[in-house]
């Protein structure tokens, strides 16, 4: 079986001040060009439509519909070069949404998709340690600003600690802001390197999976 990969990410969402705006795009980018060149498959790129849940206002997002429709296209195109299968590297929790309609483009377009979202799941709040981490690692993140990254009153979105009204309606969203505000946010190199090899793995596991089907 042939198997693609393609990313998903954010390109305009606030990530305090020490990471930029498409912090998840690059993510996602990096980890699935390295498991593509690990795993010996595809790259196909990385889609431009991302998803928000509602009350989380930090940038600028599609339409779940709008990123349904960018998905389907780009898995046609994979099907059209001869490939078989897709793993969608996602590194924006917003999209996770979006695996609640993979079947359906799965069952039309005759394509087995796996859509891996570790990354999130390992990396904790939103521009917190873990991204920064992360961002130290794949060099985006600019480590003169920690200080002023920390600044949940400058940068609400931080953790999601200034943001009331999203810590009120998600539980998770309460969860990581006390994180935040309990232990502050750093840079730890190995751990960024411990979380991308994690993620790096799984999705050659993906692909491999994948493969022997």
């Amino acid at each position: 079986m042939k198997v693609g990969i393609l990313a998903l990410g954010s390109h305009h969402e606030r990530h305090g001040a020490a990471l930029p705006l498409d912090t998840d795009a690059q993510i996602a980018e990096h980890i699935a060009r390295e498991a593509a060149k690990r795993a010996s498959a595809e790259f196909f790129g990385v889609l431009k439509s991302s998803y928000e849940l509602p009350e989380i206002n930090t940038g600028e997002h599609q339409s779940l519909e709008e990123l349904e429709g960018e998905v389907r296209e780009a898995v046609q195109e994979a099907k059209d070069e001869g490939f078989d299968a897709i793993v969608l590297v996602n590194a924006h929790g917003g999209n996770e949404k979006l695996s609640e309609r993979l079947n359906a483009i799965e069952e039309n377009l005759g394509m087995k998709i796996i859509f891996n979202t570790i990354i999130c799941k390992l990396e904790g709040p939103h521009a917190g340690t873990g991204e920064l981490s992360i961002g130290s690692v794949i060099g985006i993140t600019d480590e003169s600003k920690l200080e002023e990254h920390a600044n949940v009153g400058k940068h609400p979105e931080v953790g999601f600690a200034g943001l009331q009204e999203v810590r009120e309606k998600y539980l998770w969203a309460e969860k990581h802001a006390r994180e935040i505000e309990e232990f502050g946010v750093k840079i730890d190199k190995f751990l960024g390197e411990k979380i991308l090899q994690c993620a790096i793995v799984d999705v050659i596991n993906d692909v491999r999976e994948l493969g022997t089907a």
